[in-house]
């Protein structure tokens, strides 16, 4: 059959007459003897295709044995539907197309699930299926409102000046607040990569470089216990600037988020300029650092954005007796606070700020420290020696040496902003392959044990950790999340 000339959602009343080839899957059927009916789903939609064994006896009699979800091409004429059987609820509610010649691409075996009624299917089982899932309307609607979301961010930071620029995901672990997932090397035995919690050091990095003005949809990784809002992977927009003040970072970022929102659900009702609240007022008025500014009237589809500023540089670690960062230790203290460094660390502001919609942490950023000794000394407050703090950080040191102008910059979390302007319960519903609360790929069935010659490659060896019932024979199951890498 000749190609595809029209997605089966696109057809509308002015394509009447016309003919046409279509390719997708068989939703529904409906068989009324004389008359078949089914439709046909494509990413675009649904139309509804009519075999008439008076019209075209072949396909008529190939259209009884179709199945749902089957793989189908047909070619046929597009048709008004009879006065009185239009369906105002389908974008192709007017018309139908009068099947004349039909191929089965693929036939379907039996499902693990109704695709009528997914969501009342078991959620592992959704996963295990997931690309049977993601045929769903509400989940195509979501990855399509992702895209445009994404297209809109790379539109308007072209347009404002900024570079894109990928940066390694194979990297050095570093502390900076989460754990790292590790990467044993082969060719430097017993040596590990770590992929990135972010690009902060990377980003960082490339304002010494000259770059002015960054960004890059970032791939980030962190092995921490998960909920609805978190994923051992996720996608940030990750951005960057030189020679600017936190106001610039706010009001560049603020006219990001308006202009992409309003590309991607103009419908949303949004309130600006954003309000701006200090740390020590959310915490006091709301009791949250995140708080829902929204009001009882505001209208389920209003998002109310607001920064919060002034957090506190440092928090006390009780059981560590030690100072943690806030955020992370390349964060710029308010430079009025300077002399507290010394005498009263509690007391010394951090000049970041997060941004928050609806009760949803959705970024996070901060003018960040630009000069050696300022960060060496907020990494002597934190607990690092002087040989530990060249031991992680040196790179990052030296390179403050070189000219490293002011900058500052955010990370804006994808998919939580996706999942929010979507109405997702949950970020797993705008990620096309998820992973589980126990960061399980069930589709992949990964995380998985891998050969004793894969491991002696890369210089490791698996150790089952200690406790009853943990068998010491050979073929052993043992959950890889317990894992230790020894060299």
């Amino acid at each position: 059959m000749e190609k595809r000339t029209h997605r089966c959602g696109a057809l509308r009343g002015e394509d009447v007459d016309q003919q046409v080839t279509l390719m997708g899957w068989v939703r529904t059927r409906r068989d009324h003897g004389r008359i078949i009916f089914l439709d046909l789903w494509d990413r675009e939609g649904v139309v509804q295709v009519v075999f008439d064994r008076n019209r075209a006896t072949q396909a008529h009699e190939l259209a009884h044995a179709l199945r749902d979800e089957y793989v189908i091409a047909l070619r046929g004429v597009v048709r008004a539907r009879p006065t009185g059987t239009e369906n105002p609820a389908l974008a192709t509610g007017a018309i139908e197309v009068a099947a004349d010649e039909i191929a089965v691409l693929n036939a379907a075996s039996e499902l693990p699930f109704s695709m009528e009624d997914v969501k009342s299917a078991d959620e592992a089982l959704r996963l295990r299926y997931r690309y049977l899932d993601l045929r769903r309307d509400e989940l195509q609607r979501n990855l399509r409102l992702r895209h445009t979301v994404v297209k809109a961010m790379r539109d308007l930071l072209d347009a404002a000046g900024f570079l894109e620029v990928e940066t390694p995901v194979l990297t050095r672990s570093t502390p900076e607040g989460a754990r790292d997932y590790l990467v044993p090397s082969r060719v430097h035995p017993g040596e590990f990569y770590a992929l990135p919690q972010s690009p902060q050091q990377m980003k960082q990095l490339l304002m010494v470089a000259g770059i002015d003005r960054y960004y890059q949809i970032a791939r980030c990784f962190r092995d921490e216990d998960l909920r609805a809002d978190r994923q051992p992977e996720f996608t940030q927009l990750d951005l960057e600037m030189s020679f600017v003040s936190q106001e610039e970072v706010l009001n560049m970022v603020e006219a990001l988020v308006v202009a992409v929102v309003r590309a991607a659900q103009p419908e949303k009702t949004i309130v600006t300029p954003f309000p701006r609240l200090t740390y020590d007022q959310a915490m006091a008025r709301y009791g949250t650092d995140k708080p829902d500014l929204r009001t009882d009237p505001a209208d389920p589809n209003t998002l109310a954005f607001a920064w919060i500023v002034d957090f506190p540089l440092f928090k006390w670690d009780a059981d560590a007796e030690r100072w943690e960062a806030e955020h992370h230790p390349f964060t710029h203290p308010r430079v009025e606070d300077l002399p507290l460094l010394e005498t009263d660390p509690a007391a010394v502001r951090a000049n970041c700020y997060d941004l928050v919609c609806n009760g949803w942490e959705l970024g996070s950023g901060s003018i960040r420290i630009h000069r050696r000794e300022l960060q060496e000394q907020v990494l002597e407050l934190l607990g690092y020696t002087a040989e530990a703090a060249e031991a992680s950080f040196g790179h990052l040191l030296e390179a403050f040496e070189h000219g490293a102008p002011p900058h500052g910059g955010l990370a804006l979390g994808i998919d939580r902003l996706v999942a929010m302007l979507a109405g997702a319960g949950t970020i797993r519903d705008v990620i096309a392959f998820p992973k589980t609360r126990q960061a399980s790929d069930l589709l992949m069935q990964a995380p998985a044990q891998v050969s004793e010659e894969q491991l002696s490659e890369v210089h490791v060896r698996v150790t089952p950790p200690a406790g009853p019932g943990n068998q010491t024979a050979e073929g052993r199951q043992v959950m890889p999340a317990a894992h230790r890498m020894q060299r």
